[in-house]
C-alpha cells in the first residue's frame, strides 16, 4: 500500500466521518457548515484593511528601491558578519509580507541561479520564518486585540534564529 493511496484514504475517511457523527448526534451539517461560512466571510470583511495596508506599504518600499539602497549601504558591514547583501530584503520583507518575500526569492533566483548558495539560503529563510508583522495585524486586529504584549518581541527572535540558523546550516551543508 502505498502512501499516497493511504493518504486519499484517510482523507476519504475524514470527510465521511463529519456528516456521520453530524447524523448521529443529530446535527444538521449542512447548516453548521453554511454558518462556519458566514462567519467566515465576516472575519475576512474585517482583516481586508489591514491585508490592504500592509500590501501596500511593502509594495511601496519595494517599488522605492528602499530595500536596495538599504542593502547597498550596509553591504560593507554584512560581507563582515557572512551576510550576502541580496539577502537583506528579503529578510526585511519576510516579517512584513509573504508575497513580498516570495517575490524577493524570485528575484534572487532569477539573479543568481537555482542552484546558489545564495537561492538555497534564501528559500531556508522563507521556510524557517513567519511573517510575524502580517500575522500580529491581521489577525490580532481581526479579533480587536490592541495588547500584543509579547507577541511581536516573541516572533521577531524567533524569526531572527530562523534566519540565522538558514545562514548558517545552508553554509555548512552547500558552501
Amino acid at each position: 500500500m502505498s502512501i499516497n493511496y493511504l493518504s486519499s484514504l484517510i482523507f476519504i475517511l475524514i470527510v465521511a466521518t463529519i456528516p456521520l457523527a453530524g447524523a448521529i448526534k443529530k446535527i444538521n451539517v449542512y447548516d453548521s457548515f453554511l454558518k462556519g461560512a458566514k462567519s467566515g466571510f465576516d472575519i475576512v470583511i474585517k482583516i481586508t484593511p489591514f491585508l490592504v495596508g500592509m500590501v501596500v506599504a511593502i509594495g511601496m518600499l519595494r517599488a522605492s528601491g528602499a530595500f536596495e539602497l538599504i542593502a547597498t549601504s550596509l553591504s560593507p558591514l554584512l560581507h563582515k558578519i557572512g551576510l550576502e547583501p541580496d539577502l537583506l530584503p528579503l529578510i526585511v520583507a519576510r516579517p512584513f509580507s509573504g508575497a513580498a518575500s516570495n517575490a524577493v526569492l524570485i528575484d534572487i533566483i532569477k539573479h543568481h541561479g537555482s542552484d546558489s548558495l545564495i537561492a538555497h539560503t534564501a528559500a531556508t529563510i522563507i521556510g524557517s520564518t513567519e511573517t510575524t508583522m502580517y500575522v500580529v495585524a491581521v489577525y490580532f486586529g481581526a479579533v480587536s486585540i490592541k495588547n500584543t504584549r509579547h507577541a511581536i518581541k516573541c516572533g521577531l527572535i524567533a524569526d531572527a534564529a530562523g534566519i540565522a540558523a538558514s545562514i548558517i546550516v545552508c553554509k555548512w551543508l552547500l558552501g
